[in-house]
């Protein structure tokens, strides 16, 4: 089963790549894909996810440009995404794990992008980024129903606007009083979405990873003189590692933190 979701992670990341790039340009998603140089049409033998990619050679076809290695490293990745996010939450026997998982695996999508998309351009999407607030909030309200709650945290609603009040109001502190040179307004709408994802208190280990990660990753860069001290970074890719991460090793990741004490 996990392997389903691998391939079907593969196929949504192909199409996710085309996202990225034609969000960027304004083009309709429902055109066919063709190469960025020779604007050939990519024929559907040449537009298997990964496969096609190492039968090429990493060339297009008609005209022989280099295919840039973030096409299958978003298709492998999406995939992974994917097989894991079902081994979390899908029962096959379960139809309420259904909802859980298509949801879950909507989310993924959207997180993906906004990591690519701020990778390239030093930009967060709101085309993607608002409707899976909108989503995420209504999921929410979904995990709710019909459920018995031992305390006001286990309300998957009321838990996800906390994360997302409080880790808006730190990141937007952060973006005001620096002018956005600390951190961007873009990064502090896109936590809103994390933390609705998460909930609390989740969304403080997302955060703490996101800025632990983001920090030796910078510190790695200033070693091997690739940045200065006053370089800028997209920080969403970080975010959505740190929130990925909590996603699957929440429990783990605390238990051994607790170890210590």
């Amino acid at each position: 089963m996990l392997i389903i979701f691998f391939l079907f992670g593969l196929i949504i990341g192909s199409f996710l790549n085309v996202l990225v790039y034609r969000i960027q340009t304004a083009e309709t998603i429902l055109g066919r894909s063709h190469c960025r140089k020779c604007k050939k049409t990519i024929a559907w033998y040449d537009n298997i996810p990964l496969l096609s990619f190492i039968l090429l050679k990493f060339k297009c076809r008609e005209c022989g440009e280099k295919i840039s290695w973030q096409y299958p490293l978003v298709e492998f990745f999406t995939g992974v995404i994917f097989a894991l996010l079902a081994s979390q939450y899908f029962a096959l026997e379960d139809m309420t794990t259904w909802i859980t998982t298509g949801a879950m695996l909507f989310f993924a999508s959207a997180l993906v992008v906004i990591f690519v998309y701020d990778v390239m351009y030093m930009e967060i999407p709101s085309l993607v980024l608002w409707p899976a607030v909108v989503l995420a909030l209504a999921f929410d309200v979904y995990s709710d129903l019909g459920t018995s709650f031992f305390s006001i945290w286990d309300r998957s609603l009321i838990s996800g606007l906390i994360a997302a009040v409080v880790a808006f109001l730190f990141f937007f502190s952060l973006s005001f009083f620096s002018r956005e040179k600390w951190m961007g307004m873009g990064d502090a709408y896109l936590v809103v979405l994390l933390g609705l994802i998460l909930g609390w208190p989740k969304i403080l280990l997302g955060l703490f990873l996101a800025f632990a990660i983001g920090a030796v990753y910078g510190l790695v860069l200033i070693a091997l003189k690739k940045k200065k001290m006053k370089s800028q970074l997209p920080f969403a890719p970080f975010l959505i590692i740190g929130t990925l991460l909590t996603l699957f090793y929440y429990f783990p990741i605390t238990e051994w933190y607790l170890s210590f004490f």
